[in-house]
């Protein structure tokens, strides 16, 4: 199991252009196949992942691998999702300067910009419905709620520290969810 998932997060730092979020699709879907974890699992892997200190795609890495392996599983998953990274950039950083300036170089990395940000787009969406929607309807309007205030709260103050951003909405999560449940039912 320890090899599997160095194998699998190795696999997922190789194949993923634009960080963290980027690999959310990837992870999702091999952690699934895998039955490491179910979706709602895998949410919850993210919120922790965020609200932690470091990367997201090593803190995702390492909670998963230690959930399923512990301490040995943590460093397999972490490794193998950033060995890629590692080896690629010692490789790019050899060779980047003599090479940015060509046209070639240049179209290839014009053409992975939209697929980034595409496949974030696909993540933030996969998250939002999984959170929000069952059924095809909206369930969750106490997070919904949550996000609107956060949303409000983020234009309103521009330079609010996602920091802050994130405690919110723990504080709120636990309100309205705990103590004044009884006040939104929904």
């Amino acid at each position: 199991m320890i090899m599997q998932l160095f194998t699998v997060f190795f696999k997922i730092g190789l194949f993923t252009f634009g960080g963290g979020y980027a690999m959310i699709p990837l992870i999702k879907a091999e952690v699934i196949s895998h039955n490491w974890a179910t979706v709602s699992d895998i949410i919850d892997f993210i919120g922790i992942s965020e609200s932690t200190p470091g990367p997201f795609a090593i803190n995702i890495a390492t909670f998963i691998g230690f959930n399923k392996e512990g301490i040995l599983g943590a460093a397999a998953a972490t490794l193998g999702v950033v060995l890629p990274s590692l080896i690629i950039i010692l490789i790019i950083s050899k060779f980047f300067f003599d090479f940015q300036d060509n046209k070639y170089v240049k179209a290839v990395l014009a053409g992975l910009r939209p697929a980034v940000v595409g496949t974030i787009a696909s993540s933030a969406f996969t998250i939002f419905a999984s959170i929000f929607i069952t059924n095809g309807k909206v369930t969750n309007y106490i997070g919904i709620i949550i996000l609107i205030i956060i949303l409000m709260l983020k234009f309103k103050f521009k330079k609010m520290h996602p920091i802050m951003l994130i405690i919110l909405s723990g504080v709120m999560g636990y309100l309205f969810y705990g103590p004044l449940h009884f006040l939104f039912p929904f």
